[in-house]
């Protein structure tokens, strides 16, 4: 027998702005809605110093924007648990369930699967000694503890050039590293930071190694042309090269591809009938808060239309 108190018509794991659109989407449409997140409501998204090419809204921080999302799917009824861990997930039977590390069960008919990704280390020498110790993966978070520093920011997309112009406002010089001739982020981003005095590049380059005492004071770099080595001497390091996505405890449960991603369809189905998925952690190309919202409005109208017709057929076999 399914224990009332515990059961929804839809569980969201992740309580990003995919997860956080699905509940609000779902919870509105009075489908009881539970999203579960391992850390705090808002995501990668939190962590984002501004946004501003969000629609409707000229420049908001990623913490306000989370925050407002989440008033909104809490208004609408839907619950939200926060900073638990999850210890198993089901998703092959008719009835999900996910259980926590505190011993509650949690079960539903569908369950959208929204669990981001987290920032992609260097994986080189030195990075696991000087994390939180010069070395960091978010501006938002640690810029101010560089006032007044020179600092390296590695990355030659959208977020790293965005973000080093961020920093200027804090270190008195920025260099940024980047392994190619070119960069991947889009022309306004580039000419931001091309424009600004505070910041030089280094291109063609990457570091191979983070050297220091107690806190990070230089990094090796290696030209990837010549492959001629040099030692640069730093106050700070900030990394910004991407995401993985958060979907280790998701393998041999959904069907993921070669890099972890969950594959699923236009609608945002996965390979398990009422299991859905939206977000950072899809296989997708473009990751930004739009199109994770949309990817979550799409997840919550798939799921809602796969309850409607499973309520129709529950109710057929009572009637028969």
């Amino acid at each position: 027998m399914v224990n009332t108190n515990s059961h929804y018509d839809v569980i969201v794991v992740g309580a990003g702005p995919a997860g956080l659109t699905a509940g609000i989407y779902l919870s509105r449409a009075r489908f009881k809605t539970l999203i579960i997140d391992q850390g705090m409501a808002g995501g990668q998204m939190i962590l984002t110093h501004e946004i501003a090419n969000y629609p409707g809204v000229e420049s908001i921080s990623g913490y306000q924007l989370a925050t407002i999302m989440r008033k909104q799917a809490l208004s609408f009824g839907c619950a939200i648990r926060s900073n638990v861990r999850i210890n198993h997930i089901e998703l092959q039977e008719e009835l999900k369930s996910v259980t926590l590390a505190d011993g509650n069960i949690y079960t539903a008919n569908a369950v959208i699967l929204t669990p981001g990704g987290r920032p992609r280390a260097l994986g080189v020498t030195g990075e696991d000694v000087f994390k939180g110790k010069g070395i960091s993966y978010c501006a938002t978070c640690d810029g101010d503890f560089f006032t007044g520093k020179e600092i390296v920011v590695v990355g030659g997309g959208n977020s790293a050039l965005e973000e080093a112009v961020s920093l200027t406002k804090y270190a008195t010089k920025v260099t940024i590293i980047h392994q190619f001739d070119h960069f991947q982020a889009f022309e306004h981003a580039v000419e931001e930071a091309r424009s600004n005095p505070k910041i030089s590049f280094i291109m063609e380059s990457s570091i191979s190694a983070f050297h220091g005492s107690e806190n990070l004071e230089s990094v090796n770099i290696i030209n990837l042309k010549t492959g001629k080595n040099f030692n640069m001497k730093t106050d700070g390091a900030f990394i910004f090269i991407g995401y993985v996505p958060n979907t280790e405890f998701l393998r041999g449960k959904v069907e993921l591809n070669k890099w972890g991603e969950i594959v699923v369809k236009a609608d945002m189905s996965a390979n398990i009938e009422g299991v859905y998925a939206a977000g950072d952690s899809i296989a997708k190309r473009f990751r930004q808060v739009t199109t994770a919202v949309g990817d979550g409005t799409i997840a919550a109208l798939a799921a809602a239309g796969y309850l409607n017709e499973l309520k129709v057929k529950q109710k057929n076999l009572i009637s028969v």
